[in-house]
């Protein structure tokens, strides 16, 4: 049997994988004469529900985690653990489904969401490297789907950058990365933040990074990391000369309003003092991401054809795909287009 292009399309639950899906195999079918293809389209989430794309193999109908919740009692999380190492001792299943697939046929995987599939524990990998073994190991493409209503907030947009270069080096394929939803986020906004030329940048201009420690204070609105997490400072590597004096204030009034406004500077300097390191961290990791500069997002817009073609043509060109393919006349589109399951 012939080895077919696979794209395994992951990212974050919810950020759009299953209309990715969708609109690119709507839009294989679409293409003008001598460039149409027919997408497959196969689910390996055992957690989907529902789907526009029509299926052409389903992990459910070997597995699935509502048949796992019922019968063994676990919560979602691990019933979908379970699931995909359930399927990691039935790859046959899988092998046989692909075996239907020629050369110049085309594979979509719609794969879970979940991270931890990909980071905490290996499933994914493992998949990957049976798939490398049966001969895919130059056939495969990753697509990490991040939601584009990210974009808008800077911390947010790191923290996808980040989770983006995770997958990549987790999963050691050829990588691509597609903004989804970008028909619900303002274009100037998202223009805005694509522009940048670093994430340094990006975190000075929008983020508040090019504040210094001393001007926090007088912020009328919280920078963006402010509320999420802030860490106990550690006395002994607080500079005392930094915070009020309670000797000094003592000793100028004993009222319990001075007493109060004492604790109120003595917990601003430390709040100046958290923040100031949290925006040195967050220069450091933009300057991680520029450094090496793996990291780029492709935006989509699914109602914007020239948009989801720009998307199909890169993650071709990641994997060489139609450089080997015959040349086609209108006669095969026709066929083709004519008759889709």
């Amino acid at each position: 049997m012939g080895r077919c292009v696979i794209q395994l399309v992951t990212g974050p639950a919810g950020s759009g994988k299953s209309t990715y899906c969708h609109i690119m195999q709507e839009h294989g079918l679409a293409m003008g004469p001598k460039h149409r293809r027919r997408i497959h389209v196969a689910n390996l989430d055992p957690a989907a529900e529902h789907f526009r794309y029509d299926v052409s193999f389903d992990v459910r109908d070997l597995i699935s985690v509502d048949d796992v919740m019922e019968e063994l009692r676990l919560g979602p999380n691990g019933s979908l653990v379970y699931c995909m190492e359930y399927l990691l001792q039935n790859m046959d299943w899988l092998e046989e489904n692909l075996d239907n697939y020629d050369d110049d046929e085309y594979l979509i995987v719609d794969c879970p969401g979940q991270i931890e599939l990909y980071t905490h524990i290996p499933v994914m990998n493992k998949i990957i490297d049976q798939l490398r073994m049966w001969g895919y190991d130059h056939r495969m493409v990753s697509v990490f789907v991040v939601d584009a209503t990210f974009v808008t907030e800077p911390a947010k947009f790191i923290s996808g950058s980040l989770l983006a270069l995770s997958a990549m080096i987790s999963m050691q394929l050829p990588h691509v990365n597609v903004l989804s939803k970008c028909d619900l986020v303002e274009e100037a906004s998202m223009d805005r933040v694509l522009e940048m030329e670093s994430a340094l940048q990006l975190w000075d201009v929008l983020g508040g990074g090019n504040r210094s420690s001393s001007d926090f204070e007088s912020i009328p609105s919280p920078s963006p990391f402010r509320n999420h997490f802030q860490p106990p400072a550690s006395r002994e590597n607080i500079d005392a000369s930094s915070l009020p004096s309670s000797s000094s204030s003592s000793s100028s009034s004993s009222s319990p309003s001075a007493k109060y406004n004492t604790q109120q500077q003595r917990a601003a300097s430390l709040r100046r003092i958290r923040e100031g390191r949290w925006n040195r961290l967050t220069e450091a990791i933009c300057s991680l991401l520029d450094d090496y500069s793996m990291v780029g997002f492709i935006p989509l817009n699914i109602n914007d054809e020239d948009s989801i073609s720009h998307v199909l043509a890169t993650v071709d060109h990641a994997i060489q795909y139609g450089e080997d393919l015959e040349v086609r006349g209108a006669d095969y589109d026709d066929d083709v287009g004519g008759d889709v399951e």
